[in-house]
């Protein structure tokens, strides 16, 4: 959807209220085609483990997709090709993590520290979670990839920050649009070029598991994000 302009129409957040006294919010990115509100289904086991915590799940805007041949699709920003290649869509790219960041606002805004702030995300918005996490000035509580991934161009930004906070990474060993050969090298890039200490990443892999999630890893994101939120 477009407005008179031109510009994409963005719809505002979902937002899961917290069941008991906020004291921590997680921020969720869909990935490529979908929308937000179908992850609730997904999420609620963990969402009910975290009684305390508020979920936002911002929804991309339709936008022409040039891997699915220009038709129009949830998109945080365009990709001509599965897995990813060097294509790089800066000005969408830029115009998400905008998007993101004034959700972070926010937050700040309505009295959350800047640590209590997780962004998660799967696929491509995976991808967004970790550049918006990874260039941001607020000192975030910890981001989680699920089958995502760092696009190249996007690491100069992230080494001149020099990011330092926790990171869950989930990624199935079956995956072929965004293979486990991704999550291996974005994970070598944290530890050795942006020296985020190895006891602050957590790296899963599963067995025969494609591009999508499984109640496994779900469980582990869950335990994770018990354990940066205590």
């Amino acid at each position: 959807m477009a407005s008179a302009g031109g510009s994409p129409v963005r719809e505002a957040p979902l937002v899961i209220p917290p069941q008991e006294v906020h004291h921590a919010t997680v921020i969720f990115i869909h990935g490529l085609g979908q929308r937000g509100d179908s992850w609730i289904p997904i999420l609620q086991g963990v969402i009910d483990r975290l009684p305390g915590v508020k979920w936002v799940l911002p929804q991309a805007p339709e936008a022409p997709v040039t891997y699915n041949g220009g038709q129009c699709r949830p998109s945080w920003f365009d990709i001509a090709n599965l897995p990813p290649c060097n294509c790089y869509d800066e000005a969408g790219i830029t115009a998400s993590v905008a998007v993101i960041e004034e959700i972070i606002t926010s937050e700040l805004r309505g009295g959350l520290d800047s640590n209590k702030i997780i962004m998660a995300g799967f696929s491509q918005g995976g991808a967004l979670s970790l550049m918006t996490s990874l260039t941001t000035l607020h000192e975030l509580g910890g981001v989680a990839s699920l089958s995502g991934w760092i696009p190249q161009q996007s690491r100069q930004a992230m080494l001149q920050l020099e990011p330092d906070l926790p990171v869950f990474w989930a990624h199935g060993k079956a995956d072929t649009e965004i293979p486990i050969s991704y999550g291996e090298d974005s994970i070598s890039f944290l530890r050795d070029s942006l020296n985020i200490p190895a006891n602050k990443i957590v790296f899963r892999t599963y067995e025969g598991l494609e591009h999508t999630v499984n109640n496994e890893e779900l469980e582990d994101f869950a335990a994770w994000l018990s354990h940066v939120l205590a």
